[in-house]
């Protein structure tokens, strides 16, 4: 047991330096046991932990085991009245060591046996488990995408960059390089086709088409042309075609289809066939173009036996000065626009489809119908898989201004009736028909953007030569 010094040579507690009586056996603001040091320590800094303050912990009485939270006898009374709680007994250290500072730990941790315990002297000992000399790096996230706003690495200095253009950077990721199969080396996204969202304007006439929310590709495709009459007035073309989804390549079928029957359109009315007939053979033409595509190699069907031919829809409309034609197979819609919208929109085809022949046999309503699952059922298409090939042509002689809406299910889906079209239609659609058109692209993707949206807008009467989009 150590002798406890003369208390006279400790006038302040040699742990928080706080004065003390002659007869003070323990600290009155800390509590430190003054018996077990004989001549004064020097000054040690106060440890921060999760409580506050925390001094150095009393040492037990001689001879004793250290328990946590027990005062020993002769404690002052007003031990207690400032606030502080007494600390868990420690070893004391000796007099000349200077305890070393150490990771904040909870004041509250529990005392149980520490299988490392403080080297004798260490000053402080934290009861917790040893700790590794190594952390190991967590495994990045492979759900969380790189930030978008990072930019690919630029070249090193000093390196040769005359090689030829810098590679594709991938839209989604930022970082990576894309292949020459249109994914990214770095996370695997496959990029944004050119045909994943398409404008165009030629004249007066608009056109856009976009592969909507779902689909995995754009399956639609639009022709758009501007010409002369033997007479000089002028005529404007627009075809939209939506490839069908169940058949075999119909991105191609609707490319093959739309580039046909516009071009066949616009050398006809060149030549000063009748907009009608000219359609007509414009249809005909288009539906050639796409059996064509049926004509595989000759072991192609056995590589893949169950393939059907390609196939797809095509609506299209001739404004000329006088005159509007529409011509149809499929499901794909024309509706005209009044712009006076206090005038009666109409709709302008009538769809070969099983809720169309539902309604024309007086076995359904037409909203019975469209609620049908089998509502999308097509009668008529063109591919070589046709039953019968059935070109629909109508003319019209509109007695006012309007705008002729050419577009697939994908938008009339969102804006069925001829009204609900008209309402989304802007007003200025005459005018400025690529904005109309963007507009009703993003009705169309507002409203779920199932399947692809294509839509051409044709004004009537044709503005003057050179007057477009505002």
């Amino acid at each position: 047991m150590s002798q406890m010094p003369q208390q006279a040579a400790l006038s302040n507690c040699p742990s928080c330096a706080e004065p003390l009586e002659s007869d003070d056996r323990f600290c009155g603001a800390c509590g430190y046991d003054l018996s077990t040091v004989a001549v004064p320590s020097p000054d040690t800094p106060t440890l921060t932990m999760g409580h506050g303050a925390v001094p150095r912990p009393a040492a037990p009485a001689a001879g004793g085991a250290p328990v946590a939270g027990a005062a020993g006898p002769g404690t002052p009374g007003d031990a207690w009245q400032r606030g502080r709680q007494r600390p868990h007994a420690e070893p004391p250290s000796p007099p000349h060591a200077q305890p070393q500072p150490a990771p904040e730990v909870p004041f509250t941790q529990p005392r149980s046996a520490d299988p490392h315990p403080a080297a004798p002297g260490a000053g402080v000992r934290f009861d917790r488990p040893a700790e590794p000399e190594e952390y190991p790096l967590q495994a990045p996230d492979p759900a969380q995408a790189p930030d978008p706003r990072q930019t690919p690495q630029t070249a090193a200095p000093g390196a040769d960059v005359s090689a030829g253009p810098a590679a594709a950077v991938c839209v989604a990721c930022r970082a990576g390089r894309v292949d020459s199969d249109g994914y990214c080396e770095n996370c695997g996204h496959a990029q944004p086709r050119e045909r994943d969202h398409m404008e165009q304007e030629s004249g007066p006439v608009a056109a856009i088409s976009d592969r909507g929310l779902r689909h995995h590709r754009n399956e639609d495709a639009f022709g758009l042309g501007r010409t002369a009459l033997p007479d000089g007035t002028a005529a404007s073309v627009a075809i939209v075609c939506d490839g069908v989804s169940s058949a075999t390549r119909p991105d191609e079928a609707s490319l093959a289809a739309s580039r046909t029957a516009s071009e066949f359109l616009l050398a006809a009315l060149a030549r000063g066939t009748h907009p009608q007939q000219a359609m007509h053979e414009a249809i005909v033409a288009a539906a050639q173009a796409v059996d064509a595509l049926a004509d595989e190699p000759a072991g192609a069907r056995e590589h893949s036996p169950h393939q059907n031919a390609p196939a797809c829809t095509l609506v299209g409309a001739v404004v000329t000065g006088e005159l509007l034609v529409v011509g149809w197979v499929g499901d794909s819609r024309a509706y005209w626009v009044p712009v006076d919208r206090a005038a009666p929109a109409a709709r302008l085809t009538e769809d070969d489809s099983w809720a169309a022949q539902m309604v024309a046999a007086g076995l359904m309503s037409e909203a019975e119908a469209y609620a049908d699952e089998r509502a999308h059922a097509i009668t008529g298409w063109l591919g070589a898989d046709a039953y019968e090939l059935e070109p629909h042509t109508a003319s019209f002689k509109p007695d006012r201004p309007g705008v002729v809406v050419v577009c697939t299910d994908g938008l009339w889906n969102y804006a069925e009736s001829a009204d609900e079209m008209a309402q989304v239609l802007p007003l200025d659609a005459g005018t400025r028909p690529l904005h109309s058109a963007r507009v009703l692209v993003g009705h169309a993707l507002d409203g779920g953007g199932h399947d692809n949206v294509t839509v051409a807008l044709v004004p009537f009467p044709l503005p003057p030569q050179g007057a477009g989009s505002a």
